[in-house]
């Protein structure tokens, strides 16, 4: 009985937007539009089903994030071939609010995540090229509420759904191209998708 008891209360589903902490690990889940389960299955490894179109955006990390985090991330990622959907550590600065993006897999390129972007240079990181790129977000949601700021983005060349982030290689290469983050909000690997269908099981360790 003991041991089913902990089974059964290793995890935590929901379908409503939120954020806490789970068994040690800080989540994160916005949704907009879709019929999705978000669900927390252990310390460092959760689980999202999706199906529909809009916005949401659902992971684990930590909070307050670090940009000297090594992140290892792995698990089974499986989206519907046609949908709209990415792999990233994401997450947010204050003082300058700033939205961060340190993406590592879109799947067939559905997702335009440069969309109106201007691309600043790239930098070499665990193994690939990346390309960076800014964009101006205006009026729109933020941690602060509806705002306008500025997203950072490195999109990965060679495209995986596993592997390490060094994130001080990609803070460093913002910075010295005049993109500066302020105090670290959450960080998480985030699942996001703007259409379609799938499910992920991700696993990550800070």
């Amino acid at each position: 009985m003991r041991q089913l008891r902990e089974e059964l209360t290793a995890r935590q589903s929901q379908e409503q937007p939120g954020q806490g902490t789970f068994d040690g690990s800080f989540w994160s889940f916005f949704n907009s539009g879709f019929d999705a389960v978000f669900t927390n299955i252990a310390s460092g490894e959760y689980e999202i089903t999706w199906d529909g179109s809009g916005d949401f955006v659902a992971g684990q990390g930590q909070n307050p994030g670090s940009t000297s985090a090594e992140i290892t991330f792995g698990g089974s990622f499986e989206p519907n071939p046609s949908s709209a959907v990415i792999l990233s550590v994401y997450g947010w600065s204050q003082n300058p609010l700033v939205e961060y993006y340190i993406n590592e897999f879109n799947n067939g390129g559905h997702f335009d995540i440069t969309f109106e972007a201007t691309q600043k240079g790239t930098v070499t990181s665990d193994g690939s090229a990346y390309n960076i790129f800014i964009h101006e977000q205006v009026n729109q949601p933020s941690i602060q509420g509806t705002a306008t700021f500025n997203q950072y983005i490195s999109v990965r060349e060679s495209g995986r759904t596993s592997g390490t982030v060094t994130v001080a290689n990609h803070v460093n290469a913002w910075r010295s191209l005049g993109m500066d983050l302020g105090t670290l909000n959450y960080q998480i690997v985030a699942v996001e998708s703007l259409s379609g269908s799938g499910q992920a099981t991700i696993s990550l360790q800070i």
